[in-house]
């Protein structure tokens, strides 16, 4: 404790030339956190240069709406990815827990509850079965969420034959997609609820502090008596119901769930994550990092559809962007 007053005072002691040069070295050596702020603020000073109708609140908002189902998402891949694992089925999962959702309240009560608990349940069956097949059986989890992957998808389609589900609750809209708390937008409260309980689990939590040390070195976290597949389980879990809730938000605005929604959004959901400043060998992340990296994939689409430039080369300017990112912040 004294040591670490004593390097408080040192550092508060510095001059601020000093400091300053510190600050400069970090950034020239293109460390997190601080390249991710810049990237964000170059993407927010260029977009809005470039168009008129970027800086304004109600597009704010927009990107906010618009990336919410990645950022609730992501934030249960940080977990999985801290623990040096992978989720690839979130997105089908996403879309199979939108049709539980929207089955139980057309078939068993049209009540908001009870398609609730089926998405979120859902979501948190498939995470488990993710982590069990991880876990239990040794497989890489990048071949069993391949697997599942495929396995939700086509269960997705098979359970109304490829049709949608048309839902008609107005509480249900109210709650997850239309309506607002304290004046924010449902799908944005939704996300900054995720979030927050994101951060506390991960950051302020013995269950954050195992899937550290699970990431970071899992042998040595075996042998101080962590249960390492516990806590792996657990991080598969968790994204799952995130996908769940997602597919909450995601049918009440569309007043419907499909089976087809959302293809290809893992990678939108990775990409986030790894930009946030996640490792992919494990060990390293925190949660408003990847909120961040979340906004900033969010706003350089919403600022390329505002220039006008065409969806192909949207594609290929994320792609670049992202690539050229990781570069710059990799270990």
């Amino acid at each position: 404790m004294i040591d670490l007053i004593a390097s408080r005072i040192t550092a508060l002691s510095t001059p601020a030339p000093n400091r300053l040069q510190k600050l400069l070295q970090t950034l020239l050596r293109g460390e997190r956190p601080y390249m991710l702020y810049i990237a964000f603020v170059v993407l927010l000073i260029v977009f809005s240069l470039s168009s008129p109708w970027f800086l304004s609140v109600d597009n704010f908002m927009n990107i906010g709406r618009q990336t919410t189902l990645v950022s609730i998402v992501a934030v249960g891949m940080t977990f999985i990815i801290i623990a040096r694992q992978i989720d690839l089925s979130v997105a089908s999962t996403l879309a199979l827990s939108g049709m539980a959702a929207a089955l139980a309240m057309a078939n068993i009560h049209n009540h908001w509850i009870v398609g609730a608990g089926a998405g979120l349940g859902t979501g948190a069956l498939v995470g488990l079965l993710n982590g069990i097949l991880t876990t239990q059986l040794a497989i890489p989890s990048f071949l069993v969420t391949l697997g599942t992957l495929s396995m939700a998808r086509g269960l997705a389609m098979m359970v109304t034959n490829t049709k949608p589900v048309i839902i008609t609750n107005e509480t249900y809209f109210a709650i997850f997609g239309e309506g607002s708390f304290l004046g924010v937008p449902a799908p944005i409260a939704w996300t900054l609820a995720s979030t927050i309980v994101g951060i506390l689990l991960l950051h302020y939590n013995i269950f954050g502090r195992r899937i550290y040390a699970v990431g970071g070195n899992p042998t040595a976290a075996l042998y101080s008596g962590i249960r390492t597949r516990q806590v792996t389980t657990l991080a598969f879990v968790l994204t799952g119901m995130l996908a769940g809730l997602a597919a909450l938000v995601l049918s009440a605005r569309s007043h419907a769930a499909r089976p087809d929604v959302v293809q290809g959004m893992e990678l939108d959901v990775i990409a986030s994550v790894i930009l946030g400043g996640c490792s992919l060998f494990g060990g390293r992340g925190f949660i408003l990092g990847t909120l961040l990296g979340s906004l900033i994939i969010g706003t350089l689409n919403n600022g390329l559809v505002l220039l006008g430039v065409s969806s192909p080369m949207q594609l290929v300017i994320k792609g670049a962007i992202i690539i050229a990112a990781v570069a710059f912040t990799k270990r």
